[in-house]
């Protein structure tokens, strides 16, 4: 399969907030999670908290990367 042809999905789930607004969750990735007023907000606030966990692993993957390791970007669009 060529590069351009995977396609990574997650799903997210907003569920309503009993103090008001939406708590939110990706199902694969449960202890990614998040909060907001509205559904977009919550989403928005979702990517940050992808973003932040994302960050912090690829920081502590370094601290004890094998010399020579080849390491590769791969972008992946989000609809």
């Amino acid at each position: 399969m060529k590069p351009d042809q995977h396609i990574l999905k997650l799903t997210a789930v907003f569920e309503p907030a009993a103090e008001g607004g939406f708590t939110c969750h990706f199902e694969e990735l449960p202890e990614i999670f998040s909060e907001g007023e509205t559904v977009d907000e919550a989403r928005a606030n979702l990517w940050d908290a992808l973003e932040q966990v994302m960050a912090y692993h690829r920081e502590e993957a370094r601290k004890s990367a094998v010399p020579g390791a080849v390491r590769e970007e791969l972008q992946l669009a989000a609809s």
